[in-house]
């Protein structure tokens, strides 16, 4: 799932289409709140990411999933018909793509830096307050920090800023040491 939102060329020029109109009208920050409300509903529902990748659905079928889908979360007008023209180009699996590319821009636009914090466990209002602070002191301005669950990592951090990873998981380093007893 994390290859759902890699940056790709075509979802890097349909983010920035969106993300054109979406200023040039006034709706910057409504489509933004859309697109983050829909990589959460990517995330959590495996019924979402079938309907948009799936290629035995057709483009009409994903068209008409999609705007339902933007009409039962009541996105602005600009999101729902950005939905609808993806999927009617057949490029709903672009869609995790697009959602990057649209953060990337919007975070050039207004200086924003965006973290991404993903632990094993929920973490603790003080845990998170002192990785925000960390985040602040390394990057020079506070970050929009957005925490994320996974259990696979089985303990640790990982912490994306921007393009860069920094990943002090379990997992990782379970896996470093595996390598490294192997080539031993």
């Amino acid at each position: 799932m994390a290859d759902d939102f890699r940056t790709t060329e075509v979802g890097a020029r349909y983010a920035q289409a969106l993300f054109d109109l979406a200023l040039e009208t006034g709706r910057l920050e409504a489509v933004r709140a859309d697109l983050k409300s829909l990589k959460a509903a990517w995330i959590d529902s495996a019924d979402l990411r079938r309907l948009a990748n799936s290629p035995i659905i057709a483009a009409e079928d994903q068209q008409k999933g999609l705007v339902a889908i933007a009409d039962k979360a009541k996105f602005d007008g600009t999101t729902k018909n950005f939905l609808g023209l993806l999927a009617q180009n057949g490029r709903a699996r672009d869609l995790g793509a697009v959602i990057t590319g649209f953060e990337a821009l919007y975070s050039a636009h207004t200086g924003v830096v965006a973290a991404e914090v993903v632990s094993a466990v929920p973490l603790t209002t003080a845990q998170t307050t002192h990785i925000r602070s960390a985040l602040l002191k390394a990057l020079g301005k506070a970050p929009e920090m957005t925490a994320r669950v996974d259990p696979t990592i089985l303990g640790g951090l990982k912490v994306k800023v921007g393009s860069k990873l920094f990943d002090a998981s379990l997992k990782t380093k379970l896996d470093q040491m595996k390598f490294a007893l192997k080539r031993a």
